[in-house]
């Protein structure tokens, strides 16, 4: 049996989370780093850095951002639907297009065919002019009457009728300026792939996909339980017990039991010697680091809950008068456990990391080697976000900011 400290282990182990990069970053690893996790979510709120960065500075340690751009714009990797909008690699470009038939429960797909419905004269238009003139961004589009900009619902039409052709694969992205997506046909895009992207493969049937999809999540979270599988790529129906039985009899899935689950773990046939080391306890959590609202460990309130006793919301989606940490709040994992969060702006004219906000969670005692590793990976966030001077609010509890402060002095 596994405890539930040794699951953690296994499922920090799986995410690239466990222990810091021991060596200096290169190109390949945003590619590598993307598929082990299987998907990297995007988001555009950048009152830190953006979202898809942040995920990949907390495995990668110092890397150029503009990796991860370069991979997309070189075909490495592409934008499509999945857990929500997502960057995979190209190689699983297949996977995500024949799932397209399926994703009619995902509320990107239903607004997209219900806009092309309504609209279909207009979005019909607007492809023929991609076809004819080339790749497009929606800021080439003029904004015809109340210039205002409120959020995504008012958006521009072109800029709707763009997201719904990429809703539908009718349009893929070609790059991104400024974090801007260009949007191009489809089958410009898959020809520029790397690896080239097979056109005339038959897809897998439904069926095949969905088992794919429950075995890529199952890997990616290194051990889970049955409820929180179709969460990963949103699948639905939900995914059984009963439906992962015929996964276990052919060896694909192993089974555990973990402490305090009343229902089976299930682990990959790929992370076999890594269970072992986890049962053995062989596994080690080394790493410090902040984490991105939008990271894989954290996305599933009810996972982060059971797994590392960590009750985390979204905010930045949530009214100012009913948040209770921050806009923007990172998880602060620290050697293997979720230890606190803070709530971060980057004043990039300024130079300067503002957090105005730190917590330890209940029951987290502030000794020295936690205080050196929190600050550490403040100060490296910090610094590889080019606002290397951190300015810091308030703490809980109180004491904290003068021991992070010592220890910033200490470092500088």
């Amino acid at each position: 049996m596994l405890s539930l400290g040794q699951a953690r282990l296994l499922q920090l182990s799986a995410q690239g989370l466990l222990q810091p990069l021991h060596r200096r970053p290169r190109r390949s690893d945003v590619v590598a780093t993307i598929e082990r996790m299987r998907l990297l979510q995007i988001d555009t709120i950048h009152v830190v850095a953006r979202s898809p960065y942040l995920v990949l500075h907390a495995r990668l340690g110092d890397y150029p951002m503009a990796w991860l751009d370069e991979a997309l714009a070189q075909g490495q990797l592409v934008e499509c639907w999945a857990h929500e909008a997502c960057f995979v690699a190209a190689a699983d470009v297949g996977l995500h297009r024949g799932w397209l038939g399926q994703r009619g429960n995902h509320w990107a797909h239903r607004h997209a065919q219900r806009m092309h419905g309504e609209q279909r004269v207009e979005m019909d238009a607007l492809l023929d002019g991609i076809r004819n003139t080339g790749p497009v961004r929606a800021a080439d589009f003029e904004r015809k009457g109340d210039t205002a900009k409120t959020g995504w619902w008012e958006w521009k039409p072109e800029k709707r009728w763009l997201e719904a052709w990429f809703a539908l694969g009718e349009l893929m992205v070609a790059r991104r300026e400024n974090f801007q997506r260009v949007y191009d046909l489809a089958a410009n895009v898959l020809a520029r792939l790397d690896p080239p992207f097979d056109a005339d493969t038959a897809p897998p049937s439904a069926m095949d996909l969905r088992q794919r999809f429950i075995l890529d999540s199952v890997r990616a979270l290194g051990v889970t339980q049955s409820a929180w599988i179709a969460d990963y790529y949103r699948l639905k129906p939900a995914v059984t017990e009963r439906e992962l039985a015929p996964l276990l009899v052919r060896g694909d899935l192993l089974s555990v039991p973990v402490q305090g689950w009343p229902v089976p773990g299930y682990v990959h046939r790929d992370h076999a010697e890594v269970l072992g080391r986890a049962l053995q306890g062989r596994l080690r959590a080394t790493h410090t680091t902040l984490l991105s609202p939008f990271d894989p460990l954290v996305w599933d309130r009810a996972r982060a809950r059971a797994m590392f006793d960590f009750e985390y919301t979204i905010e930045c989606y949530t009214p100012a008068a009913k948040r209770r940490y921050g806009y923007f709040v990172l998880p602060i994992l620290h050697r293997g456990r979720l230890i606190g969060r803070l709530d971060a702006k980057a004043h990039r004219g300024e130079g300067v990391f503002e957090v105005k906000v730190l917590f330890l969670e209940s029951g987290v005692t502030p000794e020295p080697a936690l205080i050196q590793a929190v600050s550490a990976a403040i100060a490296h966030t910090a610094r590889w976000h080019g606002t290397p001077d951190i300015r810091l609010g308030r703490t809980e509890p109180v004491s904290v900011a003068k021991a992070l402060r010592a220890a910033w002095r200490a470092g500088a």
